[in-house]
């Protein structure tokens, strides 16, 4: 399987963030509830997952316990795929 962190950090850092501003993103950065991601960049990160990684979210799916860190989005996608 691919790297999926450093392909959503890749993408982040590409589309949202310049971490000059926001510091160095880690694995456990909180990136929604810190802020670096607001909630028009979160859909735009699930249309990337989405597309990316060929699955489809659940509406119930899109919150905080799936999206606000780098290993979160992992586990999420790691789960979608097996």
């Amino acid at each position: 399987m691919e790297n999926i962190k450093e392909e959503v950090k890749t993408f982040i850092l590409a589309s949202f963030v310049n971490e000059s501003e926001t510091g160095p993103i880690g694995n456990d950065t909180p990136l929604l509830s810190s802020g670096i991601i607001d909630s028009i960049s979160a859909l735009q990160l699930v249309e990337f997952l989405e597309t990316t990684f060929k699955f489809q979210f659940q509406p119930h799916e899109v919150d905080q316990d799936n999206l606000n860190s780098l290993d979160l989005i992992e586990e999420f996608v790691k789960g979608k795929l097996a």
